[in-house]
């Protein structure tokens, strides 16, 4: 009965081995064509633009409530203190909403970040089909969870000069 296990464990351990020789796997920096490719480095302008943007607002609003203080310290003395505790009350409520616009922005342009992306791996998504089927590729792994290959079979260089042929653009909403 033992003889019998080992012999068909022993079968299925060769025909595996020979099945895994047989499959072509790679891998792929997609970092690397997220930041290289002509629409990685589209997005990437896109969501600079836009951060300047809110920052160039940001830094306005800031300058409008630092006045803003300067002006109710230097009331401090002449207005009574009631007067003075509404300004400064009021002061904090522009400050708390300042602070909400800030982290909405910046969680919009996350929100962006994320979406672009996901639309530049949807497009690439057709890429690497065909790729694998033109090469005969069974396994397509990402860089970052490879631990150890050969260079030989990283197709980042090749998956980029296609992308760049035939992904432009990714417009950001």
């Amino acid at each position: 009965m033992f003889k019998k296990f080992f012999i068909i464990k022993i079968f299925f351990l060769i025909f595996t081995l020979s099945y895994a020789e047989e499959q072509k796997i790679v891998y792929l920096n997609v970092d690397k064509i997220m930041q290289q490719s002509i629409a990685g480095k589209s997005i990437k302008k896109q969501l600079e633009n836009i951060y300047s943007k809110n920052l160039e607002k940001f830094k306005k609003n800031d300058e409008i409530l630092k006045n803003k203080e300067k002006k109710i310290i230097a009331q401090k003395n002449i207005l009574s203190k009631e007067d003075f505790q509404k300004e400064l009350t009021g002061l904090r409520t522009e400050i708390i909403n300042f602070q909400k616009e800030q982290v909405k922005a910046r969680d919009e342009i996350n929100k962006l970040r994320l979406g672009a992306t996901n639309k530049l791996i949807s497009k690439l998504s057709p890429i690497l089909e065909n790729y694998a089927k033109k090469n005969s590729i069974s396994l397509i792994l990402q860089k970052k969870n490879v631990v150890m290959g050969k260079k030989e079979i990283e197709i980042t260089d090749e998956i980029l000069s296609i992308a760049n042929e035939k992904i432009k653009n990714i417009k950001i909403n």
